[in-house]
């Protein structure tokens, strides 16, 4: 055990740095190779070896997140399959760690795989959560992202982003000729896909909560149109039938519904509608541009941009359209808000002479915060757990990439895309 007490040590020197300033508790929780009660060969590998590869990516999830402080596998005690249900709590504690997580990988006879895993309170010594999935074998890394979601809600106390999807426009070719696809990734950059070709222009990718459907805006006729992809059938049509002018779509929590902005008679609103096009209702009619709606997490409001006090700013408004109000008055440019999933505070982009900058609000319009400092950071979208916001950056030479910010400030992190990456969108919920 003495190896792993010098990684707990190590990994102290590396907190994220957030973490360290803001003060925020973390607990270090081991993360040993899952167990297998036997090697049974499977088309994605040897029961044992993804065993060690769920722990691998559980301790990867973890160490993302500013709670918690993983610690193994590597040089971590591997233990026996009767062990993961009843660890020696004895041996553990004299890690350091609060926490222990096992389980085990097991075949079965109809070619699946069960992937078990289960948290410990090392000083408590009890388990105190457990998951259990069946999947095919190459599912592996969603059940294991699964469980790091179960090890974070228990111990973080909020929902965990890890069983989850990003959309985002990848860009590719010169400045004068970009190529801009629909790209479609899980949290950690892997099953990276594209959803469309790159034969015209594309934007606003917006996730259902679920990560099961996708719209978009398309300008495959000469013209913006919000389009809907199913991610399973791929199938991908218009919203609503015609040539109609629509923008900026984003769904309901249940993803029954869209909403977006419209240009109709002279006037850009915000409109409603079904997934399949119907029951389209208006809900604003004020002189000026209402675009970039979002509901709240409860589906009883609405925020969105609007420049009828002759700038971009925020509005909120019931679901229904009745009682709109502005939201922003802080002497710049509002734009691109996002409702948090817990429904606390609104993301937005603000735009002034320095630049454009991620910030957050209250639905009341108290406690404005500005996170980033750019000099061209927007588009903001929120994690499940309502502590990272996902944005676009652009550097100086119009390079666009993604990163993430926590609402508790710190230095912001890139994410990784193969190519440049822009306008994204995280799922709240598992896909």
């Amino acid at each position: 055990m003495q190896g792993l007490k010098v990684k707990i040590w190590a990994a102290m020197l590396v907190l994220p740095s957030s973490a360290m300033a803001q003060g925020t508790p973390v607990t270090v929780v081991a993360v040993p190779q899952l167990a297998t009660p036997d090697n049974v060969s499977t088309p994605a590998g040897d029961t044992g070896l993804l065993a060690r590869y769920v722990a691998d990516v559980i301790t990867s999830d973890l160490r993302s997140t500013r709670e918690l402080m993983p610690i193994g596998p590597e040089n971590a005690r591997v233990y026996s399959y009767p062990e993961a249900t009843a660890p020696g709590f004895k041996q553990w504690s004299a890690t350091g760690a609060k926490a222990l997580v096992t389980g085990f990988v097991q075949a079965r006879s109809d070619g699946r795989i069960t992937v078990a895993c289960y948290l410990h309170d090392i000083p408590g010594a009890r388990e105190i959560a457990r998951k259990g999935f069946v999947v095919a074998p190459a599912e592996w890394r969603r059940a294991a992202h699964r469980c790091s979601d179960a090890v974070y809600e228990r111990l973080a106390g909020r929902p965990g982003s890890f069983d989850t999807r990003i959309a985002y426009v990848a860009e590719s070719g010169s400045k004068n000729a970009r190529v801009k696809r629909i790209a479609l990734m899980d949290s950690d950059g892997t099953s990276h896909r594209y959803l469309t070709a790159g034969d015209s222009t594309v934007l606003t990718p917006r996730l259902t909560p679920g990560g099961e459907r996708l719209a978009y805006v398309s300008y495959a006729g000469g013209q913006p149109q919000v389009h809907l992809i199913d991610l399973e059938s791929n199938e991908d049509r218009p919203l609503l039938p015609g040539n109609t002018m629509s923008f900026a779509p984003r769904f309901s929590a249940d993803g029954k519904r869209v909403l977006f902005g419209m240009a109709a008679g002279g006037n850009v609103d915000i409109y409603v509608v079904n997934t399949d096009g119907a029951a389209l209702q208006r809900l604003t009619s004020a002189p000026g541009v209402d675009t970039a709606p979002a509901f709240s997490p409860d589906g009883s409001r609405i925020v969105f941009e609007s420049d009828r006090s002759g700038t971009e700013q925020l509005y909120v408004m019931n679901a229904d359209g009745t009682d709109q109000r502005r939201l922003t008055f802080g002497g710049a440019r509002y734009a691109s808000p996002s409702w948090s999933p817990d429904g606390e505070r609104i993301a937005f982009t603000r735009a002034a002479g320095d630049g454009l900058r991620i910030g957050v609000i209250t639905p009341a319009g108290a406690d404005e915060r500005i996170l980033t400092n750019g000099p061209q950071d927007e588009g903001p979208s929120w994690a499940a757990s309502g502590r990272d916001i996902l944005f676009q950056r652009s550097d100086a030479g119009g390079r666009t990439g993604l990163a993430v910010v926590s609402v508790d400030g710190g230095n912001p992190r890139n994410i990784i895309t193969p190519q440049d990456g822009s306008d994204p969108d995280w799922s709240t919920g598992a896909k």
